[in-house]
């Protein structure tokens, strides 16, 4: 009797301990499989940038990627070179390769609105960074305030200038935002405190700076102070000043890398800095939240200041 009783008892443990494996093992292997599956989906997103060759907006693809690395996308990076036609084909390329996310930092802010405006009828939800993509209504716009930063730098310029002196604008690529926006704020106070004898554009580019700052200075001779719209022009006007030997203050804008060397060197006056790394990070981890249906702010203001 005690043998039959000892044997039932076996028999009833090892049942029980074969249902606890059943019931601990296989279901939870199956669930963690499938959420790991779910988290490491790649989310793929295109940067349609103007130009690469500006240090600003490798800085800005710096910070894009940067971010890209971190949060699992798959980013790729054209580089318009400042060409709208390039910028156009590049963005229906991008469209074909099926990113989730559109991230268009526009050459020409009119001239590419309705290519942008096909790809979002395609469902591809899109940011515009640094500059706007005028009547199309994107789901975000990540830039510098870039009409207070022209206000900055023109007020400083008043002060180092004076009331009514000659100064000169050089103005960046026709029809950009930042164009419109700089020129904005540089004219709210300009057009009342200063004398502004020439706008002209250089394109953002500091070889044409250079060129367009030699002709202006012998048409106007007497001119006091240069704002212009970049920092490349800014540099290239510098090295029109110093051939000449005159003493004109020079005011740009984003603050890179050779024009904080040139403010601390005592050479340009100051500069408004722009914080394009974080731009870039910012429109990637915005697209990412897109991508997975979060809600976010149409409009995303980075901050700038005046480096003296």
């Amino acid at each position: 009797m005690k043998k039959l009783f000892a044997l039932l008892l076996s028999t009833i443990l090892l049942l029980s301990l074969a249902a606890c494996t059943t019931a601990d093992d296989e279901p939870m292997v199956t669930e963690d499989a499938d959420a790991t599956e779910e988290t490491m989906e790649t989310i793929k997103v295109g940067l349609s940038i103007s130009t690469l060759n500006n240090p600003f907006f490798v800085s800005l693809a710096d910070g894009a990627q940067a971010a890209a690395d971190a949060g699992n996308v798959e980013l790729t990076i054209v580089d318009a070179n400042d060409d709208v036609a390039k910028q156009i084909n590049d963005i229906e390329d991008l469209v074909s390769k099926n990113v989730s996310v559109l991230i268009v930092n526009a050459v020409d802010s009119d001239a590419v609105a309705s290519t942008v405006q096909t790809a979002m009828d395609d469902g591809i939800q899109v940011i515009a960074v640094d500059r706007a993509v005028n009547g199309v209504e994107v789901a975000a716009q990540i830039a510098s305030d870039n009409v207070a930063g022209a206000k900055l730098a023109t007020e400083y310029l008043v002060e180092l200038v004076g009331e009514n002196a000659q100064v000169i604008e050089l103005q960046g690529v026709p029809g950009a935002s930042a164009t419109n926006d700089r020129g904005e704020g540089f004219h709210a106070i300009a057009d009342t405190q200063l004398d502004v004898v020439a706008s002209q554009t250089a394109n953002f580019n500091r070889a044409e700076g250079l060129t367009v700052m030699e002709n202006l200075l012998q048409a106007n001779p007497d001119v006091k102070g240069v704002f212009a719209h970049n920092d490349e022009m800014a540099l290239g006007a510098m090295e029109a000043i110093e051939a000449s030997g005159k003493d004109i203050k020079v005011i740009g804008f984003d603050a890179t890398d050779d024009a904080l060397a040139s403010i601390e060197a005592k050479e340009m006056s100051a500069t408004v800095q722009q914080q394009p790394d974080l731009m870039g990070q910012t429109a990637v981890e915005t697209a990412i939240k897109l991508a997975n249906g979060e809600a976010i702010e149409a409009s995303i203001p980075v901050e700038v200041k005046l480096v003296k």
